[in-house]
């Protein structure tokens, strides 16, 4: 075997991991944008894989994902948090959340869903997120809107839980 062969070998014996991502969208009462896909049962917030073939990075995914979803094309702000979420029946998954700010009332009017993953959206108070986001990806959404609140660096998670160090 040459060097590029073992190294090649090495390469596909390595453990797979997913990369998602998912955008926070906000509106001037603090509310979080949640969308209902068709897929699958229960409330996301906009976002989806990163297609990591095309050379995608994680930020370009979640803009690409969220402007095709929702018709929602914008500059992307911080990272408030990435969670490693274990895997049951899948590879692990790293999660990464971006901030999408506050948006004014009428670019909620402009919101076109992507009809053939996407059902509805609707506007989801803080204290009303763990009904609609159950498990890693209600507390990922509340640490995420922690980080907001208190101006903090992103969080680290796992399994949506904070990774104190």
């Amino acid at each position: 075997m040459t060097t590029t062969q073992d190294y090649a070998t090495y390469i596909a014996g390595l453990p797979r991991v997913l990369a998602a991502t998912a955008v926070l969208f906000r509106d001037a009462e603090g509310r979080v944008l949640l969308v209902e896909p068709n897929y699958r049962d229960g409330w996301v917030l906009p976002g989806g894989t990163v297609e990591s073939d095309d050379g995608e990075t994680p930020r370009q995914g979640a803009r690409r994902e969220t402007a095709e979803e929702t018709g929602l094309d914008r500059e992307l702000g911080r990272l408030l948090a990435v969670d490693w979420v274990h895997g049951t029946g899948r590879p692990p998954l790293v999660a990464y959340l971006y901030d999408g700010g506050v948006l004014a009332e009428d670019e909620f009017g402009a919101i076109r869903l992507q009809e053939e993953e996407l059902l509805s959206w609707r506007l989801v108070r803080p204290g009303e997120l763990a009904d609609h986001l159950p498990g890693a990806l209600g507390r990922r959404v509340l640490a995420a809107l922690d980080v907001l609140a208190t101006g903090s660096g992103t969080a680290e998670l796992e399994n949506g839980h904070r990774v104190d160090r």
